[in-house]
């Protein structure tokens, strides 16, 4: 894949692991301008291209990332609440910044995020986007949008309610607290929690290797099937489990991984068609 500038992120794609890292510990990996034209540039590549089968999405420095950078909303982003049209495009420039989160939902492959420090704001809207998440011990997740006079407006009232009770969502959201590691565990937000960064990204790394050795088009038809039925009543989920099994099925693959199995190798797959779409040249 084409891999894009990046200022804001160092990318690598190594044995089919797409790593992504928030990579400015000195602003505390804070979400500016740059950093939504970045993400959603490395987002567009990956669902198009076939080199990767899992994104893992970590970070440096103290925190994860404190979340919306003060600086979104000044220069040429406004929010008007001077008039009705001025109130009115505050959803149009919201659904941009949405849009983009919903791109890791979205993508073709699922994604791994490993979390260390503080993960606020709207780096809480970002990693409830993703399929599985690691935290290290001293980590903490708060919804601080309530604590500066507003409505967390990117993903986290959305998406919370669907990974941990709503009693606790509530709480979280109504009183802007920190959620610390090990009662995010508890919870069910973080399937794993580790003393360091260091072992934090290899649990990360280690779950996307496992995913790595898996039919990429079994994989990906897994991640639609399981958002499908969290949205869905089940009788229509089970349909559509027939039509992505119909449409996926392959003796080939099948074959080829327990036969893999059986000789205590790794499984040789084809990767996930590229994606071009009519306006590329």
């Amino acid at each position: 894949m084409n891999t894009p500038a990046l200022t804001c992120f160092q990318f690598s794609v190594t044995d089919h692991i797409a790593h992504l890292v928030l990579n400015r510990p000195q602003e505390m990996n804070t979400m500016g301008p740059d950093f939504w034209g970045e993400l959603d540039e490395v987002l567009t590549q990956l669902h198009k291209s076939g080199a990767a089968r899992v994104l893992v999405i970590s970070s440096t420095g103290k925190l994860f990332s404190a979340g919306m950078a003060l600086d979104v909303f000044g220069g040429a982003i406004q929010m008007d609440d001077a008039s009705p049209e001025g109130r009115a495009a505050i959803a149009d420039l919201l659904a941009g910044l949405q849009a983009t989160f919903s791109k890791l939902e979205a993508l073709r492959i699922p994604v791994i995020v490993a979390i260390q420090g503080g993960c606020v704001g709207g780096a809480v809207d970002m990693v409830t986007a993703a399929c599985i998440r690691h935290a290290t011990r001293d980590a903490f997740f708060c919804i601080q949008e309530i604590n500066i006079g507003m409505v967390a407006d990117v993903g986290t009232l959305q998406r919370l309610p669907k990974l941990i009770p709503l009693g606790v969502v509530k709480e979280l959201a109504y009183t802007g607290r920190r959620l610390p590691a090990a009662e995010a565990r508890a919870v069910g937000l973080v399937n794993g929690v580790h003393d360091t960064p260091e072992a934090c990204l290899a649990a990360a790394m280690q779950c996307a290797k496992e995913i790595a050795a898996k039919p990429p088009v079994a994989i990906w038809g897994t991640k639609q099937v399981i958002h499908y039925a969290r949205d869905h009543a089940v009788g229509d989920s089970l349909q559509q489990m027939g039509w992505v099994q119909g449409a996926i099925w392959s003796n080939a693959h099948v074959r080829e991984a327990v036969t893999a199995m059986k000789q205590r190798r790794e499984g040789q797959f084809p990767p996930l068609a590229t994606l071009r779409e009519f306006g590329d040249s």
